[in-house]
């Protein structure tokens, strides 16, 4: 299995430190809720139970997080980028059509759970005031902690970037020093390394399924991990995670430890075992320390929440949107549309839930969805790999049924709060799929002819001064990816529609490709000194500049004097001045006089509503509005021969 992964992610202590910030927040927050979340899920239970129960969490972050995420998801990396995504865009060329059904599936199946995971970690955090005061206001709490989080991501998150990675390293010995000091209280407790207890448990307990809901929480930052790849490199995150796994397992080891030990003393376990083994001088360093590495958690949730919607814009996905870059750090992008959607999804899951073990009914069931996703585009990319058909056969086998058991318990909590993050995620996902295939219908019903025919006419226009000259340079971005093949609304444009006469024509072909971060173009020059076109490939993480990639690109031709871009008038020749540029962009819009299946004019009234919240063309290819002309003209989709009027002679 080959891995194209950069030699700019060096194995460095500093570069160690930022994998430890950046990867490892959400699920380095998960002992917040896990053990609460397994006693909760029992009205009364024994030491067997909870030693099983630590044993399954043992074993899960071993399969799930170590095997499939560290040892094998990262290698399928492209050009360094990882996350369901970027692993989509590896194999969409297979001959496997329904692929990007998987893909939609699991991008908005990981986006529900970025919405949930903030309300989750904050309030759990928050609610270790009750630890101190009975009646502290947790709600209120939580709700101006997340506005802070939502609120501060316009700004960027440079500076305090620079802290992620110092705070979560004494995060993780805090975990793993409170799990030692709170082993001895129950030695026996590490028997759970041994997975016979973990499988014990599952088999003799009727009640399995709440149990493995519960112990799913532990490795719901494993796809997180996979997705932030591109920002730390395959071995950062593989040695990081070494001690990360090391001090999880600690903590988790002495909350089950300190569980049985109260049970065996005979006192009863009334608040969140995550605080419980903290000494009581102790907890308010633990409750601060807890919103802090929520808010890291929820942050990194945030980015790469932006990241996947980039991307699916790029990947034909969603509709464009407003992109900003609050700083100069790789990947760091924000997207105010998207914010806000996560925001308002955050503050109704407070609300509506309340308390964290309310909200752990709703956590778990997407991000199974995605995983289960991750496994069957990862099973694709290892055999176009050349991986060994049995291999990969195993692999599919042994990850289908350990995560479809955990889909199986989450399904389970459907009606206790899972219906919450099954609806987002599904909203979600049924606006890819719709943009996507009214794309692809789009598409389809463009009129493309042969440029040659029409490259007479255009030097003729250019020739004739009885035409009112449009503009010194003409630039035209087309829908065609062939050389030779242009659209006919195009040609119309230059031919037909105020026949625009210039001293050069452009035609501009945007390629986005599989590579996150390519920045290339390919010229041809169709008539010498008149007609050109301009291939752009543009990796889908660069946010597009036409703009200022046209004139780049044009310095480029000038110095290797394929044109001369000096205005043709005498005046403005005289003194050097150069000739003006218009872009024109041809805008289709859907025809009611169609002919067309009610399928297809269904998922045009779809597209018609999903673009109004994205933002036009123009924005979207970043151009000056100041030159640039939109020219509507109608998309009619015939899939049905009409009928020709007759003449009544």
């Amino acid at each position: 299995m080959a891995s194209g992964v950069s030699n700019k992610h060096k194995v460095t202590a500093i570069a160690l430190l930022m994998t430890i910030g950046i990867v490892f927040g959400d699920i380095g927050t998960s002992p917040l809720y896990v053990m609460n979340a397994i006693i909760n899920a029992r009205d009364n239970y024994s030491s067997d139970y909870i030693i099983g129960a630590v044993s399954c969490i043992i074993w899960t972050l071993t399969l799930q997080t170590t095997v499939k995420y560290v040892l094998i998801a990262l290698r399928a990396d492209n050009k360094g980028e990882g996350g369901i995504l970027a692993l989509y865009s590896l194999i969409k060329r297979l001959k496997y059509k329904w692929i990007y059904i998987l893909a939609a599936v699991g991008a908005a199946a990981l986006v529900a759970d970025g919405v949930i995971t903030p309300a989750m970690t904050v309030t759990s955090a928050i609610e270790g005031l009750q630890e101190l005061d009975s009646g502290a206001p947790v709600l209120p709490v939580v709700l101006i902690v997340i506005t802070m989080i939502f609120a501060v991501q316009q700004f960027g998150t440079k500076v305090i970037g620079r802290c992620f990675g110092p705070v979560m390293l004494l995060w993780f010995i805090m975990l793993g020093v409170l799990g030692c000091i709170n082993i001895g209280v129950y030695t026996g407790i590490l028997k759970a390394f041994n997975p016979y207890y973990a499988v014990s448990l599952l088999i003799d307990d009727p009640a399995w399924f709440l149990v493995l809901g519960a112990v799913f929480l532990c490795t719901t930052g494993a796809e997180a991990l996979y997705s932030d790849l591109g920002h730390c490199g395959r071995m950062n995150i593989t040695y990081s995670w070494l001690f990360v796994k090391i001090m999880l397992i600690l903590n988790y080891l002495g909350q089950g430890a300190w569980i049985i030990g109260m049970q065996e003393r005979g006192m009863h376990v009334g608040g969140n075992p995550f605080y419980g083994i903290m000494p009581q001088g102790f907890i308010p360093i633990g409750i601060l320390m807890s919103t802090i590495a929520a808010i890291i958690a929820s942050q990194a949730l945030l980015s790469g929440s932006f990241t996947i919607f980039s991307e699916a814009m790029s990947l034909d996905f969603w509709p464009r949107q407003r992109i900003k870059y609050p700083s100069t750090l790789k990947g760091q992008l924000y997207i105010p549309l998207i914010n806000m959607f996560l925001y308002v999804g955050c503050i109704v899951t407070v609300l509506l839930f309340q308390t964290s073990s309310h909200m752990e009914a709703a956590y778990g069931l997407a991000i199974t969805v995605t995983m289960i996703m991750t496994t069957l585009l990862l099973g694709l990319y290892l055999r176009h790999k050349g991986t060994p058909l049995w291999l990969v056969i195993l692999f599919l086998t042994v990850f289908i049924v350990v995560e479809g058991a955990f889909f199986t318990a989450n399904i389970f909590k459907f009606m206790h709060g899972g219906w919450y993050t099954v609806l987002l995620a599904g909203i979600i996902c049924a606006l890819m799929l719709a943009w996507r295939h009214a794309r692809i219908i789009r598409t389809k019903y463009i009129e493309y002819h042969k440029i040659g025919r029409y490259l007479d006419i255009i030097s003729d226009i250019k020739a004739d001064s009885d035409i009112p000259k449009y503009a010194s340079n003409v630039v035209y971005i087309s829908k065609s990816p062939k050389s030779g093949v242009v659209e006919s609304k195009l040609m119309y444009s230059i031919i037909n529609k105020q026949p625009k006469r210039a001293d050069h024509y452009w035609i501009l072909y945007v390629e986005y490709t599989d590579a996150p971060d390519t920045l290339e173009y390919s010229p041809e020059i169709i008539i010498p000194g008149t007609l050109f076109r301009i291939t752009l490939r543009i990796g889908f993480r660069i946010q597009p500049q036409l703009g200022v990639y046209l004139r780049q690109i044009v310095e480029d031709l000038v110095k290797l004097g394929y044109l001369d871009l000096t205005s043709v008038y005498p005046s403005l020749k005289r003194h050097g001045i150069p000739g003006d540029f218009r872009f024109i962009i041809i805008h289709r819009i859907f025809s009611p006089s169609s002919s067309c299946s009610g399928r297809d004019r269904m998922f045009m009234r779809i597209y018609s509503i999903i673009s109004k919240i994205g933002i036009s063309d123009v924005k979207a290819l970043g151009l000056d509005t100041s030159n640039v002309t939109v020219e509507n003209v109608p998309l009619i989709i015939n899939s049905h021969p009409s009928r020709r009027i007759r003449p009544v002679i």
